[in-house]
């Protein structure tokens, strides 16, 4: 167990749309999936809401967090690998822009944005790290 693990470092605000948390075994499917060590916060969000939905400042809008079954999925993985190698997608903004790891560099990944449609043409910074774009939700 690790010495941070029962301790809640992610606060939502009353604009989060949550659901139930993930399960401990949907939780070890996503580590087990994930192509790198992804942040300690990205699972405790998912550990206090397995998908939800919250406001982002502009010019975002919206994000739309993936359940970690969907996170995980093989067949998702296998899909944004092809189309936006380096990018791990965790979830979107609900009208085409999906939010994602950039797994290119060095941790902390940096959160970026991007369009299907165009993934190398598009892909915006979002937030430095995971912990500063989930402060930025509401």
């Amino acid at each position: 167990m690790r010495p941070d693990q029962g301790r809640f470092f992610v606060k939502l605000n009353s604009n989060w749309i949550g659901n139930e948390g993930a399960s401990v075994e949907a939780l070890d499917a996503l580590r087990a999936a994930a192509p790198q060590d992804l942040p300690f916060e990205y699972y405790q969000l998912l550990e206090l809401s397995n998908g939800g939905e919250g406001p982002l400042p502009d010019p975002l809008f919206n994000f739309c967090l993936d359940p970690a079954e969907t996170a995980s999925d093989a067949s998702q993985i296998r899909l944004f690998a092809e189309i936006a190698s380096g990018l791990f997608v965790f979830g979107g903004d609900g009208g085409g822009q999906l939010f994602a790891f950039d797994l290119r560099g060095a941790s902390p990944w940096p959160i970026v944005t991007f369009d299907e449609v165009d993934p190398s043409g598009s892909v915006l910074m979002a937030a430095s790290s995971f912990a500063e774009f989930v402060a930025s939700i509401g």
